[in-house]
């Protein structure tokens, strides 16, 4: 235990990292339900996955500004930008929305046609090796733009 937490106080981003990975999981949750849910309801697969981005974005400045980028641990209503400037909530849910646009809308299909079509992966497979790449940029995109 001494070990991880020397290496915790070494490397405080490394708790965060860990947090983003878990909240992402939640988005990945929350996705799918929503995504499922409209189109067993007869929605259209495209409307479905456009709602259930929205919805999962939403989730993800939720959670990514209550437990993972909150410098003061959860104490102060007031958050404050690297600067000392307080945080403007809108900015940065528009920020959530524009990472999470670059990296899981744009990158994420631009790898997933270089993966399937071109390199013959498993559409099933794909995506996997894609979050390997997203979630890192994602987290860096989060941690020094929107909540910075």
């Amino acid at each position: 235990m001494k070990c991880i937490s020397a290496f915790t106080e070494r490397y405080p981003w490394t708790v965060q990292f860990v947090k983003f990975g878990l909240v992402g999981v939640s988005n990945t949750l929350v996705y799918w339900v929503c995504y499922s849910l409209l189109v067993r309801f007869g929605c259209h697969y495209a409307l479905a996955n456009g709602i259930g981005f929205v919805i999962s974005v939403l989730n993800s400045f939720l959670w990514n500004s209550l437990f993972v980028f909150r410098k003061d641990g959860g104490k102060n209503d007031e958050e404050k930008t690297d600067d000392g400037k307080k945080r403007s909530t809108a900015a940065a849910l528009v920020k959530t929305f524009i990472s999470y646009a670059l990296t899981g809308l744009v990158l994420q299909t631009f790898l997933l046609h270089l993966l399937i079509d071109i390199a013959g992966i498993s559409a099933y497979i794909a995506p996997l090796l894609c979050v390997c790449v997203t979630t890192p940029l994602n987290f860096l995109l989060n941690k020094f733009w929107t909540f910075r």
